[in-house]
């Protein structure tokens, strides 16, 4: 209960930007779980075939790659609350040109602009809560992005599996218009944040916005005096000089990261869900759609678990696990496949069973801390950029899991399918425990020097119960 408390004590202020940036998430979640079950009746209606499925599934995440890649510099421009209501608000006009298109080229222009909106979102979202929740609560704060993303998706399956019995793919595309307006909505009433005030001089505006997230006149004083020494810093705001010495490791691990969370293959999981059910043996619309609605269900369980357990364990123990967690389903999901025609219902179940658990292992690990270290892993100057080349690598990677997936299953088999990707998996827990920096309860200001040594904290002196100096841990844990 502790992480509630520490919430319950935030000001008002920063809970409501906690709130207001994380509901983004719903709509981001819920664009990858309705193109699932629209899929299912747009591909009657437009005789798709697997090419023409996948191009209409990978579309939105081309355009969230070219969304991404602007995404840093136009929210250090315009700001970080100007941006998300101005996503908020094309995304509500995307999607209604969704649902009123006529034809499969509209459909796939429409669901591209979608995809430039979100890609803008998923790197501005965890820079504007890290940079305004303190720093006791950032973890948690920034894992509400994942719990709304998950609520989003369920909210997508449980739209399209409503909507099933009419095959009205048009209503479950457009309803996405009714979150994009009340989001705007709620964020426009937001100040933006102290530190993007702070980098463009307006250190007034800074002081007034962090006096009201934190209450403590001392803390106020002591963050708006490192906030103008990183401005006066020679520190280069540059593409360049996420690729140069103390920062090149730093670049290294965000790209990684970004790169194995979606190469991993949540996101067939998320889109092609029904799809993975049939090859399974299920049947039938709701079964298709209801199926991996409980499925995510079970995801949210595991965020809000993750939720709990951040600000405590810390950032590395609770990735690792995640990813161990999505080996064990990999393997389950390969029994499933190989040998489930011999074993009948029992490993139909097991399968299902393996869905659940590479779900759970996704969301308490990769999907919620990939928001916390977008936030986190770099210093203010180069947070924005940073954001950007991380999503950028995740969204990459997402596009290639949606364009050849169903290709994979087809060619491969469901076994050969989850071979590969518990392939990845290992690799990618052996990306994390080689590179991921442990940052909890490590003010913002101090992340320059741990990539400056070398990728290790520099030993500190702590004080003991008597307020004696004693020896920091030389290791990476906070």
């Amino acid at each position: 209960m502790g992480i509630v408390n520490e919430i319950r004590q935030s000001s008002r202020l920063s809970l409501m930007v906690a709130v207001a940036a994380a509901t983004l998430g719903i709509i981001y979640g819920y664009d990858s779980s309705n193109i699932a079950g629209a899929l299912l009746f747009v591909t009657d209606e437009f005789s798709l075939s697997v090419a023409q499925q996948q191009t209409v599934t990978t579309s939105v995440v081309i355009g969230e790659i070219f969304g991404a890649l602007f995404a840093g510099a136009l929210s250090n421009r315009i700001g970080r609350k100007s941006t998300m209501v101005l996503v908020a608000v094309t995304y509500a006009v995307f999607s209604l040109l969704s649902g009123l298109a006529w034809a499969v080229p509209v459909l796939i222009a429409a669901r591209f602009l979608l995809g430039l909106t979100i890609g803008v979102s998923v790197v501005v979202v965890p820079v504007f809560v890290a940079e305004s929740a303190p720093a006791k609560v950032r973890g948690a704060f920034l894992v509400l992005y994942q719990v709304a993303t998950v609520v989003g998706i369920i909210l997508g399956y449980l739209v399209a599996w409503a909507l099933a019995a009419g095959e009205n793919w048009r209503w479950m595309l457009a309803a996405a218009f009714i979150p994009g307006v009340i989001i705007a909505l709620l964020i426009a009433k937001l100040p933006d944040t102290a530190r993007w005030y702070a980098m463009r001089g307006r250190y007034d505006d800074a002081r007034r916005t962090l006096e009201r997230v934190e209450p403590d006149a001392a803390i106020v004083d002591r963050e708006l005096a490192e906030m103008r020494e990183a401005n006066d810093s020679p520190r280069q705001n540059t593409w360049r000089a996420l690729v140069r010495h103390p920062y090149l490791r730093a670049t290294v691990f965000v790209v990684g990261l970004g790169f194995f969370v979606q190469i991993t293959g949540i996101n067939a999981i998320v889109y092609y869900s029904p799809r993975i059910f049939e090859a399974m043996g299920f049947s039938g619309n709701a079964t298709l759609l209801g199926l991996p609605a409980l499925v995510q269900v079970a995801g949210l369980l595991a965020v809000f678990l993750s939720f709990s357990l951040i600000d405590r364990m810390g950032r590395r123990p609770i990735l690792l696990t995640g990813i161990g967690i999505m080996v064990l389903a990999n393997g389950l999901l390969v029994l499933t496949f190989l040998f489930g025609e011999n074993f009948g219902g029992f490993l139909t179940v097991l399968g299902f069973v393996g869905l659940i658990l590479f779900t759970v292992g996704f969301t308490f690990g990769f999907g919620s801390l990939v928001w916390v270290y977008a936030g986190e892993s770099l210093p203010s100057h180069l947070r924005s950029l940073g954001a950007s080349a991380m999503l950028t690598a995740n969204l990459m990677a997402n596009a290639a899991v949606a364009a050849i997936f169903l290709t994979m299953l087809t060619k491969l088999g469901g076994g050969g399918t989850f071979v590969v990707f518990g392939i990845l998996a290992l690799a990618a827990f052996v990306f994390v425990h080689r590179l991921a920096p442990e940052t909890k309860n490590r003010p913002l200001e101090d992340i320059s020097s741990f990539w400056e040594n070398g990728g290790k904290w520099p030993a500190e002196p702590a004080q003991d119960d008597d307020g004696a100096p004693a020896s920091a841990s030389p290791n990476g844990a906070a």
